[in-house]
């Protein structure tokens, strides 16, 4: 009997194989790391092969520690990271390491494209600014400064799509992945040829479009030797790994809000049509449903900066958590709660690696603004998780021009921090809810998916009993008041600050 959905979530760090049963309870899960390489300033590369290699392994070790059969494993799904560029030949193999979503080695090739197409007119036609960030930027600098590859070239994949052909043979991606590459026009739901042609590339690198929920194939019997999975399980498309946030989320009606708090950060909602910011703060996904679009905002540095922080400046706190049986990020979590709301007049702009929403500039650099002799590590420690909450409340107040909401759902890493969480629904004003999957939420999200496209559940509106609300956070009054002065300085220092990053960077 077919009892079971294998979700791989193609991360940046690894991937993440999760085994749910038809009943939407998680069976059993592991992780497979896999390297990242930076050769110089802003290449971030990945070898497809290592990909590869981790779905395999994950699927035969999660089948052996939850004691099922391969007979039992009703359909294979995925969620990937999304804004890649894996180049591979007729055969399938890739011809040239992956470029990841990190990558912004095409900055300086922006120039050429906005020559040919308007960036107000871009954003229209795809949801998303002209950026180095996505797909088409990056295969437009393979075609520059690897031109035998680019000749080479059959098709452009993402992630999850090079994992698809490797298990099945067809070369194709979903609606949901396709709305990260700059060449889809989103509300036609087909490529763009105008944004092609902007970008200097071949419409035939582009693979056939599918809904998420699509069977793209069967198991071939190669790969079955490979992964230990039955030779014609049927393999659904999936999408793009911020597609399968939201759906685990439940964000799958117009209106639901959404936050990923992990080491970046979003917020998004489900809308029935794009939302475009006049100033092109945020941006555009098209949903696992297809007839839905998820409106983000992603900021760079958010876990990230927390990471940091225990990183850079607590050393001797790791000695402290130790006697007292806590692992660090706990401690720093109690430390920081028995600081006032505010941090004592500290900020912190939490722009260490750029900004992307809702700043857009590169040159943004992380910065404690205040810091005075009465303040101490506490005061730092909790005003790097505050100016986190500040710098998601600008998305959020931009969304919330066409969809409020009066709560959030938040899943990611950072869910499990009570602290955290608690600030973060003060700043925003909102009420907070915490899912039962908080960490397994994105695959949960393809495995829902999975399950519309073999009829296991009727529609995603299923995630709401397969991931219910456990926890409720409603937000403190009492600190509005210094929540909202904070929120205000926070917004005027990033711009009396502005000028002065792009010149330190310059210098």
């Amino acid at each position: 009997m077919q009892e079971y959905i294998l979700a791989h979530d193609l991360g940046t760090s690894g991937n993440k194989a999760t085994l749910y049963n038809l009943k939407g309870k998680l069976a059993a899960s592991l992780t497979v790391p896999y390297e990242t390489q930076t050769p110089a300033n802003g290449f971030v590369e990945q070898d497809p092969e290592e990909w590869w290699t981790a779905v395999c392994r994950s699927a035969r070790e999660l089948m052996e520690r939850a004691g099922i059969r391969k007979e039992q494993v009703a359909c294979v799904t995925f969620s990937g990271q999304m804004m890649g560029c894996v180049l591979v030949d007729e055969k399938g193999r890739h011809l040239h390491p992956a470029l990841i979503w990190a990558d912004t080695r095409a900055d300086g090739l922006m120039e050429k494209v906005e020559e040919q197409v308007d960036g107000r007119e871009a954003y229209r036609i795809t949801g998303h600014r002209l950026s180095a960030s996505y797909s088409a930027a990056k295969c437009r600098w393979i075609k520059d400064h690897r031109p035998e590859v680019y000749e080479k070239a059959f098709k452009l994949l993402n992630a999850k799509d090079y994992m698809i052909c490797r298990l099945t043979g067809e070369f194709a991606t979903d609606y949901s992945d396709a709305s990260g590459t700059n060449l889809l026009d989103l509300e036609k739901k087909e490529w763009s040829r105008r944004m092609a042609d902007a970008y200097g590339l071949r419409m035939d690198l582009l693979p056939e479009l599918y809904t998420s929920t699509h069977r793209i194939g069967g198991i071939t019997k190669e790969a079955a030797a490979q992964t230990g999975l039955l030779r014609g399980t049927p393999v659904i498309m999936g999408g793009g790994d911020g597609s399968c946030a939201a759906a685990g989320a439940g964000a799958v009606e117009e209106g639901r809000m959404y936050n990923v708090l992990g080491s970046s950060s979003w917020i998004s909602n489900a809308s029935k049509v794009p939302v475009f910011d006049r100033e092109m703060r945020t941006f555009n996904w098209v949903a696992l449903d297809e007839k839905l679009y998820t409106p983000c905002g992603t900021m760079q540095a958010a876990g990230y900066s927390f990471q940091w922080t225990m990183r850079t400046l607590c050393d001797y706190e790791k000695d402290f958590a130790e006697k007292k049986g806590l692992k660090l990020p706990e401690y720093l979590n109690e430390r920081a709660a028995v600081r006032p709301a505010g941090a004592n007049r500290l900020l912190f702009l939490p722009y260490l690696l750029g900004e992307r929403s809702p700043r857009w500039n590169l040159d943004a650099r992380g910065t404690f603004i205040g810091l005075g002799a009465i303040h101490t590590k506490d005061d730092m420690i909790r005003s790097v998780m505050e100016g986190v909450g500040y710098n998601l409340k600008v998305i959020l107040d931009i969304l919330e021009r066409k969809l409020p909401a009066e709560e959030l759902t938040l899943i990611g890493g950072g869910a499990s921090s009570a602290v955290w969480v608690q600030m973060l629904a003060d700043i925003w004003r909102k009420r907070i809810l915490i899912p039962r999957y908080v960490e397994e939420a994105t695959s949960m999200g393809a495995a829902v998916c999975a399950g519309v496209g073999i009829g296991a559940f009727s529609d995603f509106g299923v995630i709401h009993t397969l991931n219910p609300v456990e926890r409720i956070i409603e937000p403190q009054p009492e600190n509005f008041g210094i929540y909202g002065k904070m929120y205000r300085l926070f917004n005027e220092s990033y711009d009396a600050l502005e000028q002065v990053y792009h010149k330190l960077n310059r210098v």
